[in-house]
């Protein structure tokens, strides 16, 4: 079996050790920013799936980058007494603004003690030109991820999730930023209404065999304050079980490229919202599951993988 730290996957926290040889952490951020798919550009409402905080329900609520950052050191001082930082800009879509004030933003961000790089996340349709020369810039001096959400690469579901753009977008979006060297990171979701286990694994497979340099996978859960909950309440589908989430997982892994460093595999929803799964509340057993079926079952992160030739 293929071993990562005594993991059957490849993740993050493996590759930012083995990268900075210390121990490195996200600080989540909220830039203050909107998206095309709520501003009226492309529609009013976001994603089916996305609530009022754009993903941004674990950033901090401190006014300012400065202050936002230290606030979480606070939170995980007692966690991680030594380590340094990646800076996270996660809420809604975080290169959708004058270049100027994104260049404002992230600059505050590196310049606070201890930061290493930084971490967007943002849509394929946001990134102009200017934006890719600015992000460009930063790729040359400092360490810097793009995160994408992608999803699906099915475009009948991308049409129920609003996603808003169609597959050539990503693939343009995604083409141009690993011509620029800059390691991207795409999102995708497991329990999507009307899809097979063999889509997802299709999307993961597509995604292997173009080079993507990290993968997040969330399971869909319902949330009251997103369009997908009075959808969820008038046209009710089946949401998986804890142990059937495992198993997917768990089998997805094996499909993925060796080479991509796993972000997440869980996604752990604001409580305060949360409608169901009500189990992924539990995240550490969700994980405890996932480590312990791969290793039963002599499973391990590219074990069907078949790389193009």
């Amino acid at each position: 079996m293929n071993y990562w730290n005594n993991k059957a996957y490849y993740t993050l926290n493996q590759y930012l050790k083995e990268k900075f040889g210390r121990k490195v952490i996200k600080l989540s951020l909220d830039g203050g920013f909107t998206c095309p798919n709520r501003d009226g550009t492309i529609g009013h409402r976001g994603c089916i799936f996305c609530g009022e905080e754009g993903a941004g329900e674990f950033t901090s609520e401190a006014n300012g980058i400065r202050a936002q950052m230290e606030q979480q050191i606070s939170l995980l001082s007692e966690k991680w007494k030594e380590a340094s930082y990646i800076a996270y800009f996660q809420s809604f879509t975080n290169t959708y603004a004058p270049v100027s004030m994104l260049k404002a933003l992230y600059d505050e961000a590196l310049s606070f003690p201890g930061t290493m790089g930084l971490a967007i996340a943002t849509r394929p349709d946001c990134l102009s030109d200017e934006v890719l020369e600015l992000l460009s810039s930063y790729h040359r001096k400092t360490f810097l991820w793009i995160e994408l959400g992608l999803q699906t690469i099915h475009e009948e579901t991308a049409v129920f999730l609003r996603r808003g753009y169609s597959l050539p977008v990503f693939e343009e979006a995604l083409g141009k930023l690993r011509a620029l060297k800059i390691p991207t990171v795409a999102h995708i979701i497991v329990n999507l209404p009307s899809e097979t286990r063999r889509d997802i694994i299709d999307t993961v497979t597509y995604l292997s065999d173009r080079g993507i340099w990290g993968l997040k996978i969330h399971i869909l859960y319902i949330s009251s304050d997103t369009d997908l909950y009075p959808y969820y309440l008038s046209h009710p589908f089946p949401l998986m079980e804890r142990d059937e989430y495992i198993d997917t997982v768990a089998d997805l892994l094996c499909h993925i490229s060796p080479d991509i460093v796993i972000h997440r595999l869980t996604g752990d929803g604001d409580k305060r919202t949360l409608i169901a799964p009500n189990w992924i509340k539990d995240k550490r057993a969700v994980l405890n599951g996932i480590d312990r079926k791969m290793r039963m079952n002599d499973l391990y992160q590219g074990k069907y993988w078949k790389p193009k030739t």
